[in-house]
């Protein structure tokens, strides 16, 4: 079981709903994932005259946990704004929250970030903040208040997978106790369970299911792949080694003249 902010999540796979082929496939694809948490952009769903209401209103017909994002800002008002916009509409203090730097690589600006986590959870919310793998940003999010950390492996929408595993085990040795979810760049469900063989706590997935041919079936695909890649890191994984090590014991072995 996964806990964040006090609360226990059966499920380590959170969902984006964003970009799905219809809002029948997007809901088997929760139910496939079998998924406690999906994210919601309330800008994104309320921009260019797309109907909002009807859309939040069928994402509470799922049953599941909502975690509103600040998807699409731009600068520390424009994310605590949409957070108090979204609390409203979701009755939630969670808030993932994304403060995009760069337009081409989609990576946060980690100092507008650090500063809007400050302002938010000294109003009470209880932030999930996208950073990048950095370990003195870490830091900083901490110090402002966040008690989880959802550090990328590479940029959003890039299906690249982890770009960086070296980075990656640098940040789950260096926060043991901390929560820390793996959110953007994961492409395939190999991806997944090899993030989650480093130790980290959870995936947050979106693209990689939205956009395949059978965005149902591949959200029961990553499913399957978090859990083996759970289980493996808490069953104790070899490590590799230089050379062979036979599997047969030669020990007691007969000898035939």
């Amino acid at each position: 079981m996964l806990e964040l902010y006090g609360t226990t999540i059966s499920s380590r796979l959170l969902l984006g709903t964003a970009r799905y082929p219809s809002p029948a496939i997007l809901a088997e694809a929760v139910r496939r994932s079998q998924t406690a948490i999906v994210t919601v952009s309330l800008r994104r769903e309320t921009a260019g005259g797309k109907t909002g209401g009807a859309f939040f209103e069928m994402i509470r017909d799922l049953g599941v946990r909502v975690l509103p994002n600040t998807a699409g800002c731009h600068s520390v008002s424009e994310a605590v704004l949409t957070a108090k916009m979204a609390r409203e509409v979701f009755a939630t203090n969670w808030i993932k929250v994304e403060v995009i730097g760069h337009h081409d690589t989609l990576q946060p600006d980690v100092f507008a970030l650090v500063e809007a986590a400050r302002i938010l959870t000294a109003e009470g919310f209880e932030v999930f903040p996208y950073t990048t793998d950095d370990l003195v940003v870490a830091e900083k999010l901490l110090e402002a208040g966040c008690k989880v950390l959802m550090p990328w492996c590479a940029p959003i929408g890039s299906a690249a997978g982890p770009l960086n595993l070296t980075a990656l085990r640098a940040m789950r040795a260096h926060f043991p106790d901390v929560p820390l979810v793996v959110d953007a760049g994961i492409g395939r469900p190999s991806h997944a369970a090899t993030v989650m063989e480093l130790g980290y706590d959870a995936v947050l997935l979106n693209t990689a299911v939205s956009g395949a041919a059978d965005p149902a079936a591949m959200a029961g695909a990553f499913a399957k792949a978090i859990e083996a890649g759970n289980e493996a890191f808490y069953a104790g994984m070899l490590e590799p080694r230089d050379m062979a090590v036979p599997s047969t014991p030669v020990i007691g072995k007969a000898v035939f003249a």
